[in-house]
């Protein structure tokens, strides 16, 4: 299945989930928000999401320590990454492209 034809995942701010996102932005979340609700539903550790990207990308050098500063917002995962979390976690790229820049305006 392409990237482009995947369904978005809902957001957290989805109808009836109590919570909502600014006027205009009902489905938006920030990227630390998506990556660790993803993961979660994947049944994914961050040590198991790190050790998959380890073995998607090649890369050795991301660790369970990055994957936490990205989920608490510590950092944000660049365009390299985010290709990979693509694949890893099963979300379109351009739904973590779009929580990047909502999350930039949290900031």
């Amino acid at each position: 299945m392409s990237a482009d034809s995947r369904p978005v995942l809902p957001t957290a701010g989805s109808p009836g989930d109590g919570r909502s996102a600014p006027s205009g932005q009902a489905d938006a979340e920030p990227i630390w928000e998506l990556v660790r609700r993803v993961r979660k539903l994947r049944g994914l550790t961050q040590y198991q999401l790190a050790d998959r990207l380890v073995d998607l990308s090649g890369n050795s050098s991301v660790s369970r320590d990055e994957v936490a500063r990205w989920e608490r917002g510590k950092r944000v995962p660049g365009p390299y990454w985010r290709q990979w979390l693509s694949l890893a976690l099963d979300v379109p790229s351009d739904q973590l492209t779009a929580a990047v820049r909502y999350g930039r305006t949290m900031r």
